[in-house]
């Protein structure tokens, strides 16, 4: 059973440089979904800030990681927040920095400080917390097998990712690989390899 750090909740952190302020958000998750929609939920949010740059690493294994500069020059801020993730040796986690342009250029060593900056800020005011691993299940069922699956979900440790309860239920839930009942008890309404 694989074990990695992780952050429990959103955390915040804060870096000004020359009358620009950056605002990092650390943010645990599971999949790139989760990572999309914070970001986009930061652009509507923070509509005048000039730059949300990021980087995130998910799984265990911490293979799947990405980071964007935004706009800013090549490399002077995605991978710095990529760095303080890997530093602290982080998976399942998206830090998204927020940037208000203060009307005087830093030049790439300077954002490059900043936006690491603003990322450590973040991880040094997160709960980190050590996290088991799990697998994304995506569960189909009908109407009349609601109550099994349901049933199943609440008495057994997992995370409902998401739920659409329509004509069919459609889940996404994270297990931990220790849950072999559970995930014995949900096998025939898992539609994802």
């Amino acid at each position: 059973m694989s074990k990695y750090l992780s952050i429990a909740k959103i955390s915040e952190g804060f870096y000004k440089e020359k009358g620009s302020k950056f605002f990092a958000f650390a943010v645990p998750c599971k999949t790139e979904e989760e990572v999309k929609a914070f970001i986009q939920a930061k652009r509507k949010e923070h509509h005048q800030a000039v730059h949300v740059c990021s980087a995130f690493r998910l799984g265990s294994d911490k293979k799947l990681y990405r980071s964007s500069d935004d706009g800013e020059p090549s490399n002077s801020a995605g991978p710095p927040i990529l760095g303080q993730i890997q530093s602290f040796d982080l998976s399942n986690v998206l830090i998204a920095v927020v940037r208000y342009y203060g009307g005087t250029n830093l030049g790439v060593g300077g954002l490059i400080t900043a936006y690491r900056s603003a990322a450590k800020d973040a991880l040094e005011q997160a709960e980190i917390i050590e996290c088991e691993e799990e697998v994304v299940w995506k569960l189909q069922f009908s109407y009349a097998d609601l109550p099994k699956v349901m049933k199943s979900l609440k008495a057994f440790p997992c995370t409902v990712l998401s739920q659409e309860l329509a004509e069919k239920g459609h889940i996404t839930v994270s297990i931990p690989l220790s849950q072999e009942r559970l995930m014995s008890e949900l096998t025939e309404f898992r539609i994802n390899p």
